[in-house]
Parts: C-alpha cells; sequence; structure tokens
C-alpha cells in the first residue's frame, strides 16, 4: 500500500486507528480459549469488529513466535484474511527485525513476500546495512525505531552527542539512505513532548505511535505536536481494543471502544482541516 492509498483511507475512514494484535492466550475469553484455532479465532473477530473505525492492524509476532507452529500458522491464517477480506488496511509486522546483508534481506522477503504484509518494524543499531533490504520493495515500508514510550529508552535514545540525542541523529542518518521516502517511524505516545523537534526533521513522514490508553499517552497531545497535513499519524491501540472484555461481548466492547477513538480521531481530523 502506497503512503497516498494509505491517505485516502484516513480521509474515507475519518480515522488515524491502528489496532494491535498483541494475542495472549491467558488474556482471551475462556469460550475461545477452548475452541479450535483459538489466536486466530479471537483475532478475525476483533478484526471483524473494528474493520469500520481501524485503517491499520498491527500483529504483534513475540505474541505469535511464543506458541510455536500454531503461533506461526495463525499468523498466516490472519494475514491471508486480512489481504482477502480488508485489503484496504494498511498491515504492519511488529516484528523488530534488526540484522544485516543476506539476513535482512530474508527478514524482508519473509514478511513482504510470503505473508504480504505493508511494513515491517526495524531497529536501526546496525545502520543502513539492516534497514535497506527492507526499503527496496516497492509499495512497502520499515518503519523504524525512533522514540520508545518504555521506561528504559533514556538508556541510549536521549545520549547526546554534540548538539543532538541519538534519536535525532538516527533520523537525518536515515533519510540518507536509499528509498527513504518509504520509511516511517516509530514514536511513543509518551514522547509527545519531542514530536515537534521530530516534526522539524521529519516534516512528511508518517509515524507509528504505541502508548495510547493503557500505556498513558494523550492522544490530544500526539495530535497537536505531530499531525501533519497528511495526517502523518498511525495511533495504534492494543490492550484497551483487545481485552476492553473477556466475556462473551467481548467482540462488541472492543468495537464500541474502537468507535470511541475513531470519534475523537474525526475530531482532531476535522479541527485540523483534513476532512
Amino acid at each position: 500500500m502506497t503512503i497516498a492509498e494509505l491517505f485516502k483511507q484516513i480521509k474515507k475512514k475519518k480515522s488515524f486507528l491502528c489496532v494491535g494484535l498483541d494475542i495472549d492466550l491467558d488474556k482471551i475469553p475462556s469460550h475461545i480459549k477452548k475452541g479450535k484455532d483459538p489466536i486466530f479465532t479471537f483475532a478475525k473477530a476483533i478484526i471483524d469488529a473494528t474493520h469500520s473505525y481501524a485503517v491499520a492492524y498491527k500483529p504483534n509476532l513475540a505474541f505469535f513466535e511464543s506458541y510455536g507452529l500454531e503461533g506461526w500458522e495463525a499468523f498466516d491464517k490472519l494475514m491471508q484474511y486480512l489481504n482477502n477480506k480488508y485489503p484496504n488496511h494498511f498491515t504492519i509486522a511488529d516484528a523488530k527485525r534488526g540484522d544485516i546483508g543476506n539476513t535482512a534481506t530474508r527478514y524482508a522477503k519473509a514478511f513482504f513476500e510470503t505473508y504480504k504484509v505493508d511494513s515491517v518494524t526495524v531497529a536501526p543499531y546496525m545502520g543502513r546495512d539492516a534497514v535497506e533490504p527492507f526499503l527496496s520493495f516497492k509499495g512497502k515500508h520499515a518503519i523504524l525505531l525512533t522514540l520508545t514510550s518504555n521506561e528504559g529508552a533514556s538508556d541510549f535514545q536521549f545520549t547526546k552527542e554534540k548538539d543532538q540525542f541519538l534519536y535525532q541523529k538516527i533520523l537525518k542518518t536515515s533519510l540518507k539512505w536509499n528509498n527513504s521516502e518509504r520509511l516511517m517511524y516509530v514514536v511513543g505516545a509518551t514522547k509527545a513532548e519531542s514530536l515537534k523537534s521530530i516534526r522539524e526533521i521529519i516534516p512528511n513522514s508518517f509515524l507509528l505511535v504505541p502508548g495510547i490508553g493503557a500505556q498513558g499517552g494523550s492522544l490530544a497531545e500526539v495530535v497537536d505536536s505531530g499531525m501533519n497535513d497528511s495526517c502523518g499519524l498511525l495511533v495504534n491501540s492494543s490492550r484497551g481494543i483487545l481485552y476492553k472484555s473477556q466475556g462473551l461481548d467481548f467482540a462488541n466492547a472492543a468495537s464500541e471502544e474502537a468507535e470511541s477513538l475513531q470519534k475523537q480521531m474525526e475530531f482532531h481530523l476535522n479541527k485540523k482541516g483534513i476532512i
């Protein structure tokens, strides 16, 4: 999916909601857990309940890999389902890959060609060798881990070199890589105070913003500092939607939470004159 196609969906749905699929069998409703193929069954129900309000889905690979072959088969079925039934939704493999050379190329081929996702989260620590293989696929994107919400983010990301933080150097350096126009960036919602300086470096790029809701991030603050003329935001919610209810009404509860977020996003898109 191209950026233009993604922006078209944002305007059409009046939403920039990304639903994170962090499927934890310990948290899903017991009646789903007892059935056949519970990972896919739960994910499918969530997607069917939220697709009207979301423009993107982000399977977190750790939550699939941890269940071995069963998890990988569920991820495969999930991607086939999304690509066949909801092809206008942007898909993100939250895999946080970060190796180099042929290994990076194989990771890229796995996600882009085998599973046909639109984008993959990639760690920048090993530099251009670890990222450019993901940028060589037309219509596909690498989402670079840049400024994260976790407590340990300050261990490295705010290390200062001369007059800039490490995360700022990552942003500036990444713009020199081949096909850098296919880059997106992860910026945690709890780092909203840094979004203005980030936008000075990458004014036109899309940002994947986790940390809204359960992690305490503010949607209004993210919008005020991070939205551009093409929206430029995919705001992710995982636990707040997936586990709003653990009863028989889990899908309805997820739908209501997604709709609530979509209405808030519609307000901000209107306010910014995008729709």
